[in-house]
């Protein structure tokens, strides 16, 4: 579900009285960060597709981004909430510093995905033989806009979903068969781009020298 569905639903649910008293029942614990290899066996149709994304590659990372980018953009505002609630509740035996530590090697994670969209959008960018720029905009628009209901929503509200959302597997996935086929077809058409070889140039024979003139006559006596 994306954050945009779970944030409406949000809306919509009474908040307890007391804002500053803890939930009835604890939250999810620090997800686990996992990245996605790319070189999986696994078909990529098998893997779940999120139902707001463009179904071409290139939308789909660029949507990728933009969700990713609304992600990381929220963890300042919501690191303290998300702090406090871990600390409140705590499983027998685990320290609050090791479940913290997740959601920074996530924020790692996450900055390294978006190097990987960036590579992949900027390929495809160059291998199209028409401008795909401006729907890559509106690709990453749709995505940000996924975190747009946080801005009128508790904080409190908003770090609980941001604790429980994750990436979508198939985006890194997606984007680097997408880097890597943008690349191929770049260097292919550079290869068979007749228009950039320089045309040789006719050398011509230069001309010869003039022969000397004469030398005087000598003076008669």
């Amino acid at each position: 579900m994306s954050a945009l569905i779970f944030a409406l639903a949000l809306v919509t649910a009474p908040e307890p009285s007391n804002p500053t008293a803890p939930a009835t029942s604890a939250p999810a614990s620090a997800p686990e960060a996992r990245p996605v290899s790319v070189d999986t066996p696994q078909a990529v149709d098998d893997i779940p597709y999120p139902p707001d994304a463009p179904k071409d590659d290139y939308g789909l990372v660029a949507w990728c981004y933009g969700v990713l980018s609304g992600y990381l953009d929220l963890h300042d505002r919501v690191l303290p909430e998300v702090t406090r609630i871990e600390a409140a509740f705590r499983k027998p035996g685990t320290r609050l510093a090791d479940d913290m530590a997740v959601y920074e090697d996530m924020r790692k994670l996450s900055r390294t995905n978006m190097k990987l969209f960036e590579r992949a959008m900027e390929a495809a960018e160059r291998a199209s033989l028409r401008p795909i720029n401006q729907a890559g905009a509106a690709a990453i628009a749709k995505g940000r806009a996924s975190w747009s209901p946080a801005a009128n929503l508790p904080t409190r509200t908003v770090a609980q979903q941001w604790m429980g959302w994750t990436l979508p597997a198939v985006c890194p996935v997606r984007a680097a068969q997408l880097e890597a086929r943008s690349r191929l077809m770049g260097a292919t058409f550079k290869a068979n781009d007749t228009s950039s070889e320089v045309p040789a140039v006719e050398t011509s024979k230069p001309p010869e020298p003039a022969a000397a003139p004469p030398p005087d006559p000598p003076p008669q006596p």
